[in-house]
């Protein structure tokens, strides 16, 4: 369940993501149609040289021919979805858009590790382990010598009468009623065997554990960094806005060349996509914490955090 969630939370928000690069194609690819248009107007007055023109088509023919790639992979992402909702290929219905999907504000401090005992992985090493350490409690006990202690009404049995009047040593003796508790070290070697088998699941379980702790770890570094990411890039895209609306009111005013606004808008689409791709990293990070935690920490009980559990935005 815990995957399953995870897997449609992450393609979701890639859904969104491509979207938004959708919508960002789209009105790049209507700003440039506007700057051929005018520039070949200008070009026909005998205002503007050709390559102005060429320049402006060289601008809006690149960004137009992304638009069908992305087209392409909303839709298999689309299919993505469904098939791991088991529901046949077509469309997915969205609520929201990736900036408008809400995200929680913010991680609760201190965490406890126990949430981590939560994770099918951490559970399956830990039973592997105890069921080791029960087949070596097995072996050990393979070595205490196999007599019948009593007979019919409470009586002791001749195996049990005859080892307790035995002067030799009781192992000696058991060895001679129940066969040699050595025989080809068939015992002792199913001991190390067993030993071994738990020594192998008590470092696998380690292992595993180590893993839990680092996915935790690369989610919560991961979420920063983005976050910090997001703040630089926001600011760079409106700085890109801006130069765009002054480059226009340069050129209105007779001030500059409209090769100044295309110039400015040809800055803008890479850095309203880099943005983009932060935002839904941002997210996949958080659907990352979810995951590793072992199903997130939303409605955590303090006293006992193994019904502690995120539900993802992703609806």
């Amino acid at each position: 369940m815990i995957s399953l969630v995870s897997s449609v939370a992450a393609a979701y928000f890639e859904l969104l993501e491509l979207d938004d690069q959708l919508a960002i194609a789209q009105r790049t690819r209507d700003s440039y149609e506007r700057t051929l248009k005018l520039f070949s107007d200008q070009y026909a007055g005998g205002l503007a040289s050709k390559l102005e023109v060429s320049r402006a088509e060289l601008a809006l023919r690149t960004v137009a021919a992304t638009i069908p790639e992305i087209e392409r992979l909303i839709s298999l992402k689309e299919n993505e979805i469904n098939a791991i909702l088991g529901r046949n290929p077509g469309p997915v219905t969205r609520t929201s858009t990736l900036l408008a999907q809400d995200l929680p504000v913010e991680i609760p401090v201190g965490l406890p590790s126990r949430l981590l005992e939560r994770r099918p992985d951490v559970r399956a090493a830990e039973q592997q382990v105890r069921a080791a350490n029960a087949e070596v409690g097995v072996a050990i006990g393979d070595f205490f010598p196999r007599i019948g202690l009593t007979t019919f009404y409470g009586g002791t049995s001749t195996e049990f009468d005859n080892l307790l009047k035995n002067d030799a040593n009781v192992w000696s003796a058991a060895a001679a009623a129940t066969g040699p508790v050595f025989t080809g070290g068939r015992l002792t070697g199913r001991y190390r065997q067993t030993k071994a088998a738990w020594e192998e699941a008590k470092l696998n379980y380690q292992q595993t554990a180590l893993t839990a702790f680092r996915e935790v770890s690369d989610a919560l570094i991961s979420r920063r960094r983005f976050e910090e990411g997001r703040i630089e890039q926001a600011q760079a895209v409106e700085a890109g806005r801006q130069a765009v609306e002054l480059a226009t009111v340069r050129y209105e005013e007779g001030k500059a060349s409209y090769y100044e606004v295309l110039e400015a808008q040809q800055q803008l689409y890479p850095a309203e996509n880099t943005l983009s791709r932060i935002e839904v990293a941002r997210r996949l990070a958080v659907v990352q914490l979810y995951k590793a935690l072992g199903g997130g920490w939303e409605n955590m009980d303090p006293s006992a955090g193994a019904q502690a559990h995120i539900t993802p935005s992703a609806k």
